[in-house]
Protein backbone atom coordinates (compact mmCIF):
# COMPACT_ATOMS: atom_id res chain seq x y z
CA UNK A 1 0.00 0.00 0.00
CA UNK A 2 1.40 3.34 -1.03
CA UNK A 3 0.41 6.22 1.24
CA UNK A 4 -1.08 9.27 -0.39
CA UNK A 5 -1.54 12.76 0.99
CA UNK A 6 -4.97 14.10 1.85
CA UNK A 7 -6.42 16.51 -0.69
CA UNK A 8 -5.58 20.14 -0.07
CA UNK A 9 -8.20 22.10 1.82
CA UNK A 10 -9.17 25.71 1.31
CA UNK A 11 -8.60 26.40 5.02
CA UNK A 12 -5.25 26.12 6.75
CA UNK A 13 -5.25 22.93 8.79
CA UNK A 14 -3.18 19.92 9.71
CA UNK A 15 -4.62 17.56 7.10
CA UNK A 16 -1.68 18.15 4.77
CA UNK A 17 0.59 16.74 7.49
CA UNK A 18 -1.13 13.35 7.44
CA UNK A 19 -0.50 10.56 5.00
CA UNK A 20 -3.51 8.42 4.21
CA UNK A 21 -2.79 4.79 3.27
CA UNK A 22 -4.24 3.35 0.10
CA UNK A 23 -7.60 1.77 0.77
CA UNK A 24 -8.93 4.65 2.86
CA UNK A 25 -10.91 7.47 1.32
CA UNK A 26 -9.05 10.74 1.81
CA UNK A 27 -12.21 12.85 1.35
CA UNK A 28 -13.94 11.09 4.24
CA UNK A 29 -10.95 11.79 6.45
CA UNK A 30 -10.84 15.38 5.23
CA UNK A 31 -14.38 15.82 6.61
CA UNK A 32 -13.05 14.80 10.05
CA UNK A 33 -10.23 17.31 9.76
CA UNK A 34 -12.77 20.02 8.95
CA UNK A 35 -14.36 19.40 12.36
CA UNK A 36 -11.04 20.08 14.12
CA UNK A 37 -8.97 22.14 11.66
CA UNK A 38 -6.09 23.04 13.95
CA UNK A 39 -5.99 19.61 15.61
CA UNK A 40 -6.27 21.04 19.09
CA UNK A 41 -8.97 18.52 20.05
CA UNK A 42 -7.10 15.60 18.43
CA UNK A 43 -10.39 14.52 16.88
CA UNK A 44 -8.93 12.31 14.16
CA UNK A 45 -6.63 10.54 16.61
CA UNK A 46 -9.52 9.98 19.02
CA UNK A 47 -11.83 8.69 16.27
CA UNK A 48 -9.18 6.24 15.06
CA UNK A 49 -8.52 5.07 18.62
CA UNK A 50 -12.24 4.59 19.30
CA UNK A 51 -12.68 2.68 16.03
CA UNK A 52 -9.79 0.31 16.76
CA UNK A 53 -11.11 -0.29 20.29
CA UNK A 54 -14.53 -0.99 18.79
CA UNK A 55 -12.98 -3.53 16.42
CA UNK A 56 -11.11 -5.16 19.29
CA UNK A 57 -14.34 -5.41 21.29
CA UNK A 58 -16.76 -6.44 18.54
CA UNK A 59 -14.79 -8.84 16.36
CA UNK A 60 -14.46 -11.52 19.07
CA UNK A 61 -18.25 -11.29 19.53
CA UNK A 62 -18.65 -11.83 15.81
CA UNK A 63 -16.35 -14.85 15.87
CA UNK A 64 -18.34 -16.37 18.74
CA UNK A 65 -21.61 -15.69 16.92
CA UNK A 66 -20.48 -17.83 14.00
CA UNK A 67 -20.28 -21.20 15.70
CA UNK A 68 -21.81 -23.66 16.01
CA UNK A 69 -24.83 -21.85 14.54
CA UNK A 70 -24.84 -18.27 13.30
CA UNK A 71 -26.43 -15.82 15.76
CA UNK A 72 -28.06 -13.36 13.37
CA UNK A 73 -28.77 -10.83 16.11
CA UNK A 74 -25.09 -10.49 17.00
CA UNK A 75 -24.08 -10.44 13.32
CA UNK A 76 -26.63 -7.71 12.61
CA UNK A 77 -25.54 -5.65 15.62
CA UNK A 78 -21.81 -5.87 14.86
CA UNK A 79 -22.19 -5.19 11.14
CA UNK A 80 -24.55 -2.27 11.80
CA UNK A 81 -22.18 -0.74 14.35
CA UNK A 82 -19.13 -1.04 12.10
CA UNK A 83 -20.92 0.10 8.93
CA UNK A 84 -21.13 3.80 9.74
CA UNK A 85 -17.94 4.04 11.79
CA UNK A 86 -15.99 2.47 8.91
CA UNK A 87 -17.47 4.95 6.46
CA UNK A 88 -16.60 7.91 8.68
CA UNK A 89 -12.93 6.88 8.57
CA UNK A 90 -12.93 6.37 4.83
CA UNK A 91 -13.06 2.58 4.92
CA UNK A 92 -15.75 2.56 2.26
CA UNK A 93 -15.25 -1.03 1.09
CA UNK A 94 -15.51 -2.29 4.68
CA UNK A 95 -18.62 -0.19 5.18
CA UNK A 96 -20.24 -1.63 2.05
CA UNK A 97 -19.50 -5.20 3.12
CA UNK A 98 -20.87 -4.47 6.61
CA UNK A 99 -24.05 -3.12 4.98
CA UNK A 100 -24.45 -6.31 2.94
CA UNK A 101 -23.91 -8.49 6.01
CA UNK A 102 -26.34 -6.40 8.05
CA UNK A 103 -29.02 -6.74 5.38
CA UNK A 104 -28.50 -10.49 5.12
CA UNK A 105 -28.75 -10.89 8.91
CA UNK A 106 -31.80 -8.61 9.10
CA UNK A 107 -33.52 -10.69 6.40
CA UNK A 108 -32.51 -14.00 8.00
CA UNK A 109 -30.42 -15.00 4.98
CA UNK A 110 -27.83 -17.54 6.08
CA UNK A 111 -26.89 -18.88 2.63
CA UNK A 112 -23.56 -17.33 1.75
CA UNK A 113 -23.39 -15.42 5.02
CA UNK A 114 -20.31 -17.28 6.30
CA UNK A 115 -18.34 -16.32 3.17
CA UNK A 116 -19.53 -12.71 3.43
CA UNK A 117 -18.45 -12.66 7.09
CA UNK A 118 -15.02 -13.89 6.01
CA UNK A 119 -14.87 -11.02 3.51
CA UNK A 120 -15.91 -8.57 6.21
CA UNK A 121 -13.30 -9.81 8.68
CA UNK A 122 -10.55 -9.72 6.06
CA UNK A 123 -11.43 -6.18 5.01
CA UNK A 124 -11.65 -4.95 8.59
CA UNK A 125 -8.20 -6.44 9.27
CA UNK A 126 -6.85 -4.49 6.28
CA UNK A 127 -8.49 -1.30 7.53
CA UNK A 128 -6.99 -1.79 10.99
CA UNK A 129 -3.56 -2.30 9.41
CA UNK A 130 -4.00 0.77 7.20
CA UNK A 131 -4.96 2.90 10.19
CA UNK A 132 -1.91 1.70 12.10
CA UNK A 133 0.34 2.91 9.26
CA UNK A 134 -1.32 6.28 8.94
CA UNK A 135 1.32 8.89 9.67
CA UNK A 136 0.25 11.03 12.60
CA UNK A 137 1.50 14.61 12.74
CA UNK A 138 3.79 15.75 15.49
CA UNK A 139 2.87 18.37 18.10
CA UNK A 140 1.89 21.76 16.78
Amino acid sequence: MQPRPLPESSSPDRSSEWTVPEGLDAQALERLFELDPDGSNKLVERVIEAYVKSLDRLLPDLQQARAPEIDLNVVRHVSHTLKSSSASLGALKASAICAEVELMARNGETGGLAAKLDDMLAELAQVKQALSTMRMPGPQ
